[in-house]
């Protein structure tokens, strides 16, 4: 059985849909004072998801440096410096883009840990928790919900800080909170 490199940059916040893990997320890179980038995986296909991305930009606030990438996660990854924290929000657009690319998952998770690893950044990464409701009755929701269950899983098995969030209250699943949070 192999063993586990444990990425003490990357920190993962998981939670329900509108838990509050994206302004968890904010506020720990906000404390940390380093450059702050934002990396956005969603695409905006419609005016709703239009809205929330710019009620999100708005939120930030104009000190953040926001990278749009649907796919492509580990290159932004791989191109931060040392005094920098990243904010990837968030992996599940991620896997969903790769799913609907028909990507290999597998594959796709490994480039993405393996630049993870290399990366002198500060990294939180945003991830919403599906294994909680009821089996989705057609195939595609459930490969995704099984999907997502190996990332998260993938993820903080290799994160030094594991948070969840629920109804906007984060807690230590996997380190401690970071100083500033009570």
């Amino acid at each position: 059985m192999g063993f586990t490199i444990m990425c003490t940059n990357m920190t993962v916040v998981l939670g329900g849909a509108s838990s509050g893990k994206s302004k968890i997320s904010e506020k720990i890179c906000t404390i940390s004072k380093l450059d702050r980038l934002y990396l956005a995986s969603a695409e905006c296909f419609d005016e709703e998801m239009r809205t929330k991305a710019a009620q999100h930009r708005t939120s930030r606030g104009e000190d953040w440096c926001t990278i749009e990438e649907p796919l492509a996660a580990d290159r932004v990854i791989s191109e931060l410096k040392e005094g920098q924290i990243l904010l990837f929000d968030c992996a599940t657009m991620w896997l969903s883009n790769h799913l609907f690319a028909e990507s290999d998952l597998a594959a796709e998770t490994e480039t993405l840990l393996a630049a993870i690893r290399a990366c002198p950044a500060k990294i939180v990464i945003v991830s919403n928790e599906t294994g909680l409701g009821i089996v989705p009755e057609n195939a595609l929701a459930r490969r995704f919900r099984i999907a997502q269950g190996e990332l998260n899983q993938r993820l903080a098995a290799e994160a030094g800080t594991v948070i969840g969030v629920m109804a906007g209250l984060p807690f230590a699943l996997k380190g401690q909170l970071p100083e500033g949070f009570t």
